[in-house]
Order: C-alpha cells, then structure tokens, then sequence
C-alpha cells in the first residue's frame, strides 16, 4: 500500500536528516495514474510547499501539457516519481544532484 510505503520511506535511515526537519517524501502516485513524469529531485520551493511543479517550471509544463491545476493535481491521471523525494540542497554550481539510490530502490515498489 502506498501509504505503508510513505512510513518506510520515510523510516530509511539515509532519509532521517529529511525527516527529522519534519519533510514527507514528495511523490505524486496512484492506481489510476495514465501519464507518469518522472522528474529531477525536488527543488527548495516544492520542499517548502510539499507540491510537485509548484513553481514555474510546473506552469510551463502544464501549459506544454495542455491542462490546468486540477487536472494535473487532482484528476488521478498524473503521476511524478521525482528521482529524490527530498531537495538534496545547493552545490557549488546549482542544486545537487538527486541521490543515486532513490529511483533503483523505490520507483519499482512505488509503480
């Protein structure tokens, strides 16, 4: 159950430096998902919101898409595995990049 999942996520330990700041894994999925995008990890404005796409990238991509805010959050239809859950912070030149275990240890378990 996906539910279950979130908690064992969350419960990895290589995720406890999220969870003890009180970050949820952000993903987007359901049974009835018909257009999955798997995406960057997050950046720090979706950690703040805890919605995918939240920003102007996701304006554009619905745009690009052809659907509104409700469809793409609400219908069911939408899916996003980000390849990290959280924001994995700022490097030198640019975010991090997403921690390599994420997608190989989770996507399969979370689809």
């Amino acid at each position: 159950m996906v539910v279950d999942l979130k908690q064992e996520i969350m419960a990895d330990s290589r995720n406890a430096s999220f969870t003890s700041q009180g970050l949820e894994p952000i993903y987007m999925i359901a049974p009835t998902v018909k257009i999955l995008i798997i995406g960057q990890a997050p950046g720090a404005v979706v950690e703040q919101t805890g919605i995918l796409f939240n920003d102007k990238s996701g304006d554009r991509l619905r745009e690009w898409m052809g659907i509104d805010r409700t469809t793409f959050y609400d219908s069911g239809l939408i899916g996003v595995l980000p390849m990290d859950f959280y924001f994995p912070g700022k490097g030198k030149r640019g975010d991090l990049p997403p921690r390599k275990f994420v997608a190989g240890e989770w996507h399969q378990r979370l689809l």
